[in-house]
């Protein structure tokens, strides 16, 4: 295997395996591209991102880029002189950039493309009750998540795992294929597969106001829609006018109540659908801790509704 020369371009912590074992790999990381440090707090100092804070742990040079579409940003990867430009979670780069390295530029995304192209993909993948996701590592162009794929990897979706359960297993998993995927650039024995653009799906970005739950659906839709927000940003409705986050629930197609409406049965808080209840586990009123259902049960007034 001839080692590549490759400049690594990552921010957030899923990026982090993905540039350790390219590090002991035998490939030669130019520099590492990131966000610039920032502060946590108002009164705290700036702190790198995760693939900074990494690259500098293995004393690898740093670039803190705030504009990826400036000359003095294409300037420095071009003295550089890149083989390979290696994308994991960053920024939509312009094709300026993409062009540079001599054998191109490849990204790992966080699901099976053409499904789930955006920003969120875990996320969108649990909320929509999928059985299975994975990661897929694919030549970038100019149009976002949409170039050839050089290899994907599965993994089986669990019915109560969590964005965050299957994000901590895909950032392994992929830095796996990844690394495999780079070997295969190195010895010119890849193969490309076409997207079919007619079986895309989309990922976009979260916010507050598509992260509200509407208890009008089906107990396993909305059971999906809370896990696939759990860590963050979080699922979310009103009580007794205050917003209340719901971290974990568990489907009960058996027990049907008024949507929104709260019952207690056998020290389990149920919370009606469109179909179905789901049960409550992990609740969260502001300023308070998450509780479990059994503990708001008992603690608060369950003849309000949820909206």
């Amino acid at each position: 295997m001839k080692p590549l020369k490759i400049v690594f371009m990552g921010s957030p912590d899923f990026a982090v395996p993905s540039l350790e074992k390219l590090y002991v790999s035998g490939h030669k990381i130019l520099a590492v591209v990131s966000n610039p440090d920032k502060r946590r707090g108002r009164r705290s100092k700036p702190v790198p991102t995760a693939v900074k804070g990494k690259a500098l742990e293995l004393n690898l040079p740093t670039i803190d880029v705030e504009d990826v579409k400036s000359d003095e940003f294409s300037n420095q990867l071009h003295s550089l002189n890149p083989d390979l430009l290696v994308v994991v979670a960053f920024r939509i780069l312009p094709a300026s950039i993409l062009d540079i390295p001599k054998k191109g530029s490849i990204n790992l995304h966080a699901s099976l493309l053409p499904k789930y192209r955006g920003a969120a993909p875990i996320h969108w993948a649990i909320i929509n009750g999928e059985k299975k996701t994975g990661c897929t590592v694919f030549f970038l162009n100019d149009v976002v998540d949409t170039g050839k794929i050089i290899g994907t990897i599965e993994t089986p979706v669990g019915d109560m795992e969590t964005t965050g359960d299957i994000y901590k297993r895909l950032k392994d998993i992929g830095s796996d294929l990844l690394l495999d995927c780079v070997n295969q650039i190195s010895n010119e024995s890849y193969s490309l597969k076409e997207q079919d653009d007619t079986k895309a799906t989309p990922a976009p970005k979260l916010f507050r106001e598509n992260t509200r739950i509407d208890f009008e659906q089906d107990a396993q839709t909305v059971h999906n829609f809370i896990r696939g927000l759990n860590p963050f940003p979080g699922a979310w409705c009103t009580y007794a006018g205050q917003k209340m986050n719901i971290y974990r629930s568990k489907p009960e197609l058996n027990v049907n109540l008024k949507p929104g409406t709260l019952k207690s049965v056998e020290k389990s808080l149920l919370a009606g659908c469109g179909n179905g209840s789901v049960e409550l586990l992990e609740v969260q009123l502001p300023g308070t801790k998450i509780l479990s259902g059994a503990e708001f049960a008992n603690g608060y007034d369950l003849d309000e509704q949820l909206y």
